[in-house]
């Protein structure tokens, strides 16, 4: 446990520039206490001492904002900047040197039994606000965008993005997609108000046609 805590405090310093001091660190840094209390609730959960996990567990989330279920399985180094509202479901399997940042959801997509949540890769980063949800893979070295939805495996050294998430990068090597793009994702909403506007300036254009004629005549 020792080795562990010292690997989180170094990790903290290597990932984070706003760290300055060993006891800055260890006082304030909620991802921390997040991280350490669920170690013991771990340690509880697999002894079955599940009520005192679950407790433990809920006791963290109050002063943390951090949810992190007892049961859910979490490698060395792991990382959460600022990390309030991250989410973490029961099955989930967490490898070593992950970093979640805050808003991050590792959930199920419904009342399913069994393994219903990720798992997660080595050396995988997921960015603020992500939902990766059911029983899929992450591959090691992959990176989830800012919002994204991940719903299918993603293969490792891969970058995804977008609602649903899709894979933009694979091996460094850009991925072309002959439909849609993250960035190109149809909005009914702007569809609907340039179909008005082109409307409104035919009506203008017919408008100013009858005037026309309206003066001719007269």
């Amino acid at each position: 446990m020792r080795s562990i805590i010292a690997e989180d405090l170094h990790n903290v310093f290597d990932q984070d520039p706003a760290a300055r001091s060993k006891w800055e660190v260890i006082l304030t840094y909620s991802g921390l206490h997040a991280i350490w209390t669920h170690r013991i609730a771990h340690w509880l959960w697999k002894k079955k001492r599940f009520f005192l996990a679950r407790a433990l567990s809920q006791v963290s989330r109050f002063f943390t904002g951090i949810e992190i279920h007892p049961g859910a399985v979490i490698g060395r180094r792991f990382f959460m900047d600022h990390g309030m509202g991250i989410v973490i479901g029961e099955t989930c399997e967490i490898g070593d040197d992950v970093t979640l940042f805050q808003g991050v959801t590792l959930g199920g997509t419904g009342k399913e039994k069994g393994k219903r949540h990720p798992t997660i890769g080595n050396d995988v980063l997921i960015s603020a606000g992500a939902k990766v949800l059911g029983s899929i893979t992450i591959g090691d070295h992959s990176k989830i965008g800012a919002g994204s939805v991940v719903l299918h495996n993603v293969p490792q050294d891969s970058t995804v993005v977008g609602i649903p998430g899709r894979v933009v990068r694979q091996n460094g090597v850009k991925v072309h997609h002959h439909d849609l793009n993250h960035t190109d994702l149809p909005d009914p909403v702007a569809d609907k108000m340039q179909r008005l506007e082109r409307q409104i300036e035919a009506l203008q254009n017919e408008v100013q046609k009858l005037s026309a004629l309206q003066k001719e005549k007269e």
